[in-house]
């Protein structure tokens, strides 16, 4: 936090407005510790807390509407190809799209006080042809609930991250190291977790070149589409002959599965 604070001084608003903007258009950048060392610099009358909401504000919109107009373009494949380069993304576009169906705008409210969640739901919210208005009302509100909160909070305690920044200046790279080992540790469950996921997918996976084979050759088939209801709306094309259920219904309504011929089961 020590350098973090001397680099933020130093480069002033321009850093933060870069930083926040590069965050909120999906790069692993946390702005966190850029918006707590503003608050407190602010509190210490080195910045200005009013020009450090602004900057931080505008940032995020910018970047949010940048992905909302991206969204409404270019429709799903942005949301996947956000998901691709996050840590779980096997789970990304359904956790998403479950938080905007049971949420709606609200979402766009509380999104980025969840990791990963913050890049993705503007161009959700683009996906499904939000109104540019509300989707400006509810962005706006959000990203000043955002950074008023981190920025506020180094503000009102300013002096405790100060002692703070020279304690962990005083660790020098032992701090360095353990917050390295911890991340690389996350990573590594992570990793671990969806190569055992994957693994035990391919015990029953079935191709599109076979299942095709199979349509042509007249077999018998049961073909479920699982997407979430979100994403069927978005785009409701489907697999000839298959039937749509939410992967969430499946185990209460496996009574509507035969029992008496192969189940192919597709999602996103």
């Amino acid at each position: 936090m020590h350098r973090t604070v001397e680099f933020l001084l130093h480069h002033g608003y321009s850093l933060l407005l870069l930083w926040v903007f590069a965050e909120q258009a999906g790069l692993p950048v946390p702005s966190l510790p850029l918006l707590l060392a503003a608050g407190a610099l602010a509190g210490s009358r080195q910045m200005n807390l009013l020009a450090c909401l602004f900057v931080a504000f505008f940032a995020a919109v910018a970047a949010d509407s940048l992905w909302y107009h991206l969204g409404r373009r270019k429709g799903v494949r942005i949301l996947k190809l956000l998901c691709k380069i996050s840590i779980e993304p096997d789970s990304c576009v359904r956790r998403t799209e479950g938080i905007f169906a049971r949420q709606g705008s609200r979402s766009l409210i509380f999104a980025k006080f969840i990791p990963g969640l913050g890049a993705v739901t503007p161009p959700l919210a683009g996906i499904f042809h939000m109104r540019p208005r509300r989707f400006l009302l509810f962005d706006t509100l959000g990203a000043f609930l955002w950074a008023g909160t981190f920025i506020g909070l180094g503000y009102a305690f300013s002096g405790e991250i100060e002692r703070i920044a020279e304690r962990a200046a005083s660790l020098g790279g032992s701090l360095l190291l353990i917050l390295l080992a911890a991340l690389a540790a996350y990573l590594t469950y992570k990793y671990a977790a969806r190569v055992r996921f994957l693994r035990e997918l391919r015990i029953a996976r079935i191709t599109v070149e076979e299942l095709k084979q199979k349509l042509d050759a007249g077999e018998d088939l049961t073909i479920v589409d699982l997407r979430h209801s979100v994403e069927f709306e978005a785009e409701p094309h489907t697999i000839p002959g298959a039937f749509h259920l939410d992967a969430a219904e499946l185990e209460d309504r496996n009574d509507v599965l035969p029992r008496d011929r192969e189940i192919v089961l597709y999602c996103t």
